[in-house]
């Protein structure tokens, strides 16, 4: 049995009682990273010296110290967009391959404070583009359930790492779903928090009005330990609200008695799996047997969702990728005779394919004639798609549906096909234009592959999210399966 398969609750339990070390959840996960990573490809870079002494330093502190921070000495892998002092962050991207910065994202000081352990950076899809991290610069992540299958993306180092046993929580992005996708694919638990919950400050744009920073665990008690260490208002970032941070542990009562949850028909209808749609149901049975009741109900502007989303964020990406210019930082292009050469080599041989194609699409959105076309009215259909949510959220507690319309797909299957590629992101994508919470975690198989249970809440309400997830995981035993590497 590893270590890394208790909960967070009985790790600090077992450090108290110096029933184990830091030391011990350090090497554990570097082990774990040596044995399997060459297979799973979930990280970019290794923190192990910087982490080793640390991992000492906290072990002294168990002998003198009565207080200790919340995450105290768990091991955690961060995903390679978010900003981490003197650890290369390059956001697998032959534009940042050298970038070393030199000061820590708001969710790292927050990490640093709870007295968390930064293992290493994770792969990615590069910029955070794709849902099948098969676009980094550096290597293809494996899903650990099925080596010839993705993990999704575009935080598959993070959701493959947990699934994989090399770090018990990570953090990843979602600006689509690129924490629950994953977190479906592989078999883990995936929350992305509220627009605004979570300071941003830090993360590398991709777009920003999308953009949120969420926990990847292996149960759902843990994820809510990961966002109450890294909730708050932020005075560097203002997009961050100032709302009180609860206390999300207190929500795991598993009692959902008198809940009513909102089942969406679009949310089951075409292009969702027989699969998918038979785990919801039986998730459903089982929260009913719980005391919650559900309805059918309807969001009648989510078909709009893909064609919205992929405007919307490509323009904003388009706008936050312009910095990237072979001037300030990153990588500079030799073969440039002129200023305007420079920007252009440097681009065309610094970004890959998905990210020039972004690019090209926001920018043409944004563009003069074309705005009011596409931009403008997407921004219309945006507000259609959250008056949506308010309106069925206004009389429901939570929505509940299929995280990904079908479990993994191989590895190449997609990649040259960008349309069915964004098409897989269709459940996940309106929760991001609606800035609601949603958790992702496991409700079954499908021929060996794990399925995912989204699970949609209120604005800032992640607590009720919290409560329906645990509840549900206590009452079933899927979380407890894991894959065989």
């Amino acid at each position: 049995m590893s270590l890394f398969d208790h909960k967070l609750s009985e790790l600090k339990s077992l450090l108290h009682k110096k029933e184990i070390s830091v030391t011990d959840l350090v090497d554990e996960s570097y082990k774990r990273i040596q044995a399997v990573d060459d297979k799973v490809g979930a990280f970019l870079t290794l923190n192990e010296e910087n982490a080793r002494a640390y991992a000492k330093e906290l072990d002294e502190a168990l002998d003198n110290r009565s207080e200790f921070g919340l995450l105290f000495g768990m091991p955690i892998g961060i995903k390679d967009n978010i900003v981490t002092k003197d650890l290369r962050t390059t956001c697998a991207s032959k534009m940042l391959e050298n970038f070393d910065p030199i000061y820590d994202a708001t969710v790292m000081q927050h990490l640093k404070e709870a007295e968390a352990v930064t293992i290493g950076k994770l792969n990615m899809d590069e910029f955070a583009m794709g849902s099948s991290s098969e676009n980094s610069a550096f290597k293809t992540v494996k899903n650990p359930w099925d080596l010839d299958r993705v993990p999704g993306g575009s935080s598959g180092g993070s959701a493959a790492a947990v699934a994989a046993g090399e770090v018990p929580f990570s953090l990843g992005s979602d600006t689509g779903g690129s924490i629950r996708q994953p977190a479906s694919y592989c078999g883990v638990v995936g929350l992305k928090p509220t627009y605004g919950r979570v300071s941003r400050f830090g993360l590398v744009a991709f777009a920003s009005s999308f953009d949120h920073i969420g926990p990847i665990t292996r149960h759902v008690e843990d994820n809510a330990y990961i966002l109450q260490a890294i909730s708050g208002l932020d005075e560097m970032d203002s997009t961050s609200a100032n709302v009180e941070v609860p206390d999300f542990l207190s929500a795991l009562t598993g009692d959902v008695k008198g809940l009513k949850i909102a089942v969406p028909k679009e949310y089951l209808g075409e292009g969702v799996g027989e699969e998918a749609k038979q785990s919801v149901l039986d998730a459903l049975k089982v929260l009913e047997g719980l005391g919650a009741t559900w309805e059918e109900v309807s969001l009648p502007h989510s078909k709009y969702a893909l064609a919205t989303y992929y405007l919307l964020s490509s323009s904003e990406a388009s706008a936050n990728l312009s910095r990237f210019d072979g001037i300030r930082y990153g990588y500079r292009t030799d073969n440039a005779e002129n200023l305007i050469e420079l920007y252009k080599q440097t681009r065309a041989e610094g970004f890959g394919d998905e990210v020039k194609r972004r690019i090209m699409l926001g920018t043409f959105a944004l563009s003069s004639g074309y705005y009011d076309a596409y931009y403008k009215k997407a921004q219309k259909v945006r507000t259609l798609i959250k008056k949506d949510f308010d309106d069925v959220l206004e009389k429901y507690d939570v929505i509940i549906g299929p995280t990904a319309p079908t479990p993994a797909f191989k590895i190449g299957e997609n990649i040259s096909d960008p349309l069915t590629m964004y098409a897989n992101d269709i459940l996940t994508i309106p929760v991001n234009l609606a800035g609601v919470p949603a958790i992702s975690i496991p409700c079954g198989f499908a021929n060996g592959l794990p399925l995912g249970l989204q699970i949609i809440g209120k604005h800032f309400d992640e607590s009720t999210v919290y409560r329906v997830a645990h509840a549900y995981e206590q009452a079933t035993e899927h979380h407890k399966a894991k894959p065989e590497l």
